[in-house]
């Protein structure tokens, strides 16, 4: 301020003309400097100050500081009580945990919990869903209770992002938490891909830091090798503070730079035992049990847990979606919806594989809407598509406008179930989380294709050989042989017995299956190599069995 001067306080002999040293408090120096007149009104405007901070502290009471989440002291005040939900999280995290995790903790709200404990045991998922469900347990719960991530095994990969997207982390003994690179189905990130994917992730878990006090630095290091960390303990503090290796403190008198210990390697994942979490800050702490973390809550937030916690199980229904939208099992629909389809166009009639594959794509379509990847927009595409190429099938000759229209219509509609959207954006993927989807989806699709592909040859090579299905399978046509009884309308007293050479006209489309009239009988064919309309003219190339082999033939005698 102008006026006032502030003359330098020094504590040594040459300062006090060697008396030892004036260790008189520097503000005593700069009022002593100070002019009479103003000297006095500074006084008076310091008794003044400190009368109004007494008036409030008075009038508001002194308020503690927050407890820190590792501070297991009780705080002062009887206990108020709490109650406890324990919701189950296991196995692969996928969208369906997302709607499972959702509905029970609403349950659990709705019955008066206000501490949602969610017990992790997986080994992780897809990065979306745990994203979602990261920001879910970040941005919707906290308001309405504590969230608790309770590791019971261990919280792996995306396991690690729902862990540390809850409030506190308690591990039971001998687990573990980490290890959350991103990978991808049927390839390999590298350079920019992998940074891109990497720094997404990265993201999330910074996220989960800021919010719930989480060291930044470790979490990263669970996503990316290259973060090398070491721990320092301030000198100032007495606490550890944690570095890059590339970034390390080198002040000796605020760092103990001599003892930096190093928590993880260059090209390491970091992955932490329950006792390396509680160490480094990541745990709140570590238990024996279930009824251990619980007790660990009350002591450290002053709470009596009343009655039992109340346990969420996942329902069977649940159970069942995640496990048919698992790739394994999506591959496998796959390849027998495709089979059914194919053993339905090579033999006549609508049976048992038709039916088959009726009920594998429903299950591919149902499974996907349940968990939010198939919108209405992209199941109406689906069905549309196909409802035209049945048209094309059975009542269009030839192919044309509609088939393509129809094949067009079930691309789109399942190329959209593979990414999440809603039914106003176009299904293509925006983010890393989106392109992973899509490369699962895609990897999926071509197992069961690809399998598909293979039963298909050996249906075909070996199994007309076998009695039992033989009469499922088109053989190869062979020339010649006696009469047999086939399939007919007509009694055979009227319609004489079929044989090899006899002339009739297709009565419906061969695809290749179909019928075809031979005098007054109407008898199951199917065509040799190709589809057939109605009103071609055909000839019998061999009778197996219940089975009637036709070729086109331009012009031939009369049956």
């Amino acid at each position: 301020m102008p006026g006032l001067t502030r003359p330098v306080v020094r504590c040594d002999s040459q300062a006090d003309g060697g008396r030892g040293g004036d260790f008189s408090p520097p503000w005593r120096a700069r009022v002593a400097n100070l002019p009479a007149g103003r000297y006095n009104s500074a006084m008076r405007n310091g008794f003044r100050t400190a009368l109004i901070l007494a008036v409030c502290l008075s009038a508001g009471g002194w308020q503690p500081a927050a407890a820190e989440p590792n501070d297991v002291n009780t705080p002062a005040g009887p206990p108020r009580e709490a109650k406890a939900a324990i919701i189950p999280c296991s196995g692969l995290i996928d969208q369906s945990l997302l709607y499972s995790i959702q509905r029970r903790t609403g349950i659990a709200q709705r019955e008066g919990a206000s501490y949602f404990i969610y017990e992790i045991s997986t080994y992780g998922g897809l990065v979306d869903a745990a994203d979602a469900i990261g920001k879910y347990l970040i941005q919707q719960v906290p308001p309405r209770g504590h969230t608790v991530a309770y590791v019971a095994t261990e919280a792996i990969s995306a396991g690690a992002m729902i862990s540390v997207s809850c409030r506190d982390i308690v591990m039971r003994e001998n687990t573990t938490i980490g290890d959350a690179a991103p990978i991808t189905m049927g390839g390999k990130l590298e350079g920019v891909e992998r940074e891109k994917a990497e720094s997404f992730v990265r993201a999330t878990f910074q996220r989960a830091a800021e919010a719930n006090g989480y060291p930044p630095l470790l979490l990263a290091a669970m996503v990316t090798m290259q973060i090398e960390v070491y721990r320092v303990r301030n000198l100032d503090t007495g606490q550890y503070e944690f570095f890059e290796g590339d970034n390390l403190p080198t002040d000796p008198n605020r760092y103990d730079v001599k003892g930096a210990q190093k928590v993880d390697g260059k090209d390491e994942l970091l992955t932490l035992t329950a006792a390396q979490a509680l160490d480094y800050g990541v745990a709140r702490a570590v238990v024996k049990d279930r009824a251990g973390a619980l007790e660990f809550l009350a002591q450290r937030d002053g709470v009596v847990f009343t009655g039992e916690p109340l346990v969420l199980e996942t329902t069977w229904s649940e159970r069942m979606v995640s496990w048919l939208n698992s790739p394994g099992v999506m591959a496998v629909l796959v390849m027998l919806a495709l089979l059914g389809v194919y053993v339905e166009f090579s033999t006549p009639g609508f049976g048992l594989a038709g039916i088959v594959a009726v009920i594998c794509f429903a299950i591919i379509v149902g499974s996907k809407y349940l968990v939010g990847m198939a919108n209405w927009v992209e199941v109406a595409l689906l069905f549309v598509g196909i409802l035209l190429l049945l048209v094309e099938i059975f009542i269009l000759p030839g192919f044309g406008v509609a088939g393509i229209l129809g094949i067009i219509g079930i691309l789109l509609g399942l190329f959209g179930m593979l990414i999440t959207n809603a039914p106003d954006e176009w299904p293509w993927p925006e983010t890393p989380t989106d392109w992973q989807s899509l490369s699962s989806g895609v990897v999926s699709l071509g197992i069961g294709f690809g399998g598909f592909l293979a039963l298909a040859w050996i249906l075909s090579r070996f199994l007309p050989k076998t009695r039992f299905m033989s009469g499922l399978i088109l053989s190869p046509a062979s020339p010649g042989g006696a009469g047999s009884q086939v399939s007919m309308t007509a009694p055979p007293q009227r319609a004489g017995p079929l044989q090899v050479g006899a002339v009739g006209d297709v009565v419906s489309r061969l695809r290749p299956a179909g019928k075809a009239r031979f005098g007054d009988a109407l008898v199951d064919v199917i065509a040799a190599g190709e589809f057939l309309d109605k009103g071609t003219r055909v000839e019998i190339l061999s009778i197996s069995g219940s089975r009637v082999v036709v070729r086109k033939v331009e012009q031939g005698p009369e049956a």
